[in-house]
């Protein structure tokens, strides 16, 4: 996998091509019924993988778990822009991308820097904007979070980066559940 730099430029041009997504509510729809595992207990982790996320792409590219594995991954954000570590199918991210969208149009994400204050902001139909998933992390430049997951046997899981253009930049990677 090519390893692309996002310009501002093209980062511009993304936002405008998915601007016409309707963001969807809520962020729970992107977990709760996914056969991909589920949240995990930190007493039972067999194995730690250190993420490193970039503009844009991860370090590692891919991955290898296998099924019924706990994994704590340990992720920095050695960007310049938010990043984010989502572990989802292709179409959980598809619909999760237009959730971050909305967190752009309504100025809680802003290129380099969170407003958090806003993320428990109802949004007037009852839903916020925040992102607390236990199958994902946003992450300032220079910050660390972390993630506990325990795998399920599914086909096409990947993690990636659903901040506008992020994916489709090339900001994802294959997980494979053995």
């Amino acid at each position: 996998m090519k390893k692309i730099l996002l310009s501002a430029g093209a980062g511009l041009l993304a936002l405008v091509v998915v601007s016409g997504v309707e963001a969807s509510a809520g962020h729970d729809q992107h977990t709760a019924a996914a056969p991909m595992g589920q949240a995990g207990k930190a007493s039972e982790v067999t194995r730690t993988i250190e993420v490193s996320m970039h503009d844009n792409y991860f370090e590692p590219e891919n991955l290898s778990v296998s099924d019924g594995e706990t994994v704590r991954f340990e992720i920095t954000n050695q960007g310049g822009l938010v990043h984010e570590f989502n572990i989802g199918t292709a179409a959980m991210h598809e619909g999760h991308q237009a959730d971050m969208l909305m967190m752009v149009q309504h100025g809680v994400l802003k290129g380099d820097k969170l407003d958090r204050s806003m993320m428990e902001m109802d949004m007037g139909n009852g839903q916020t904007m925040k992102h607390d998933d236990p199958n994902s992390v946003l992450l300032e430049p220079g910050e660390q979070g972390e993630i506990i997951w325990t795998f399920a046997k599914t086909a096409n899981l990947q993690f990636a980066c659903n901040v506008p253009g992020h994916y489709q930049a090339g900001m994802q990677g294959e997980i494979s559940v053995q």
